[in-house]
């Protein structure tokens, strides 16, 4: 509802374009060293302690974004925003601990799905509320409105925690110690008790910094691989995106309107992709490996094919079937992540992801902008040379499907 906004809005308050870029930027860097913090901090304190933290503080963010009326509290705004809005990975590593290794990749699927519908009826619902008078401020506080509607379902519809038994029945089995809802009839003495309790003890921010430590081991080890192959497909996907529609009203003369007519549609089959991938895996005998290969290899020819289009219905066509492989290759290395660095770390393991993710948004940008003065296909032909390159990384790394990685984290 709001990203597309910000820079009109920082415009209005008088900020030169260098001046909303380096605002702009600042969310990345701050989600970049936040996201493995916050990760680290929703294995030690709990989903849900974390998960509330982060939609309140997010809250306050976009009540002070809409509220702003100078570049200094413009500014200012979105450092609560850039430090705790990690709901969606706190969300996935909740997602992890309750459900079983084998259907985890089908149910963050179904997750994605749900994540890019709002991504598609977002600016759609922004873009009304903008054209209403002091739109940008109803805009922020719709989304501050958002987070707290949010932040009471978390509370109305409590778990006390669950708890990783890979003893008794297997892999990744979650065994559940106490999921439902509070009753008055509850005695206040079962509540506080060892078992059905998640409050951690005094100094867990000690657990934090442990755990913290511990992630370093996850770049040293063969998650170093996985993270390696995330940031350039990552990269890869957003210098596909960066001149989308400049490329198309340049190389075809496509106006910004029908440009914008064909990201919704290729968003939308994005959000349908998230449903298929359980045929998809079933397919592939549920080996993430090759499912990841392979939807990275199908999305560096399709970059390919893109850069060399000749025509506006090849584009179309590639464009559709990118939705596709780059959604499924997305919840496949997430979920890749999560089989090798272990559910027990989850938070950990999702937060690391992010961090990467963040630094691809800062490099992207950059090697666009070099691409883009060599010609307007540089951008998603560059895209495809670092497809090809994480193709290769993964032919020659298979990992392999262990949690040790998390037994470190949690020992450390």
């Amino acid at each position: 509802m709001v990203i597309p906004l910000l820079d009109l809005h920082a415009k209005s308050l008088g900020a030169s374009p260098t001046v909303a870029g380096i605002v702009g930027s600042s969310y990345g860097i701050l989600q970049l060293f936040s996201s493995t913090l916050v990760g680290c901090w929703s294995d030690v304190a709990g989903r849900r302690c974390s998960l509330l933290l982060c939609l309140l503080l997010s809250a306050l963010g976009y009540l002070l974004l809409g509220a702003s009326s100078s570049m200094l509290l413009f500014a200012l705004a979105r450092v609560p925003v850039g430090i705790f809005k990690h709901t969606l990975s706190i969300s996935r590593a909740l997602l992890s601990d309750l459900v079983v290794e084998k259907e985890r990749p089908v149910v963050l699927g179904r997750f994605n799905t749900a994540s890019s519908a709002g991504f598609i009826l977002g600016p759609v619902l922004g873009g009304y509320l903008a054209e209403l008078e002091g739109g940008f401020r109803l805009t922020a506080l719709s989304c501050c409105s958002v987070f707290l509607l949010n932040a009471g379902l978390v509370w109305l519809f409590p778990w006390s925690g669950t708890k990783i038994d890979r003893t008794e029945n297997g892999p990744g089995r979650c065994r559940h110690r106490a999921l439902s809802r509070r009753t008055n009839l509850e005695p206040q003495g079962a509540a506080a008790s060892p078992v059905a309790t998640e409050t951690p003890p005094p100094g867990h921010w000690a657990g934090v910094r442990a755990a913290l430590l511990g992630g370093r081991s996850l770049v040293c080890s063969e998650m170093g691989s996985i993270l390696l192959v995330r940031l350039l497909m990552g990269v890869a996907v957003m210098l596909y995106h960066s001149n989308f529609v400049l490329a198309l009203e340049e190389r075809f003369g496509v106006r910004p309107r029908a440009s914008g007519y064909l990201i919704s549609y290729s968003s939308a089959l994005g959000a349908l992709a998230g449903l298929t991938l359980g045929p998809i895996l079933r397919l592939y005998g549920h080996n993430l490996h090759a499912a990841l290969l392979h939807s990275s290899a199908l999305t560096c020819v399709l970059l390919l094919l893109y850069a060399s289009a000749g025509t506006v219905t090849l584009v179309v066509l590639t464009s559709t079937l990118l939705s596709f492989s780059t959604a499924i290759g997305r919840t496949c290395i997430t979920d890749l992540q999560l089989t090798v660095g272990g559910a027990q770390a989850s938070g950990t393991v999702i937060g690391v992801g992010q961090s990467v993710t963040a630094v691809g948004r800062i490099i992207a940008p950059l090697l666009s902008g070099v691409a883009q003065e060599v010609s307007p296909c540089g951008p998603p032909g560059l895209g495809a040379a670092l497809a090809l390159v994480a193709v290769f990384i993964m032919s020659f790394n298979k990992p392999h499907s262990s949690g040790a990685l998390s037994g470190k984290l949690k020992s450390a």
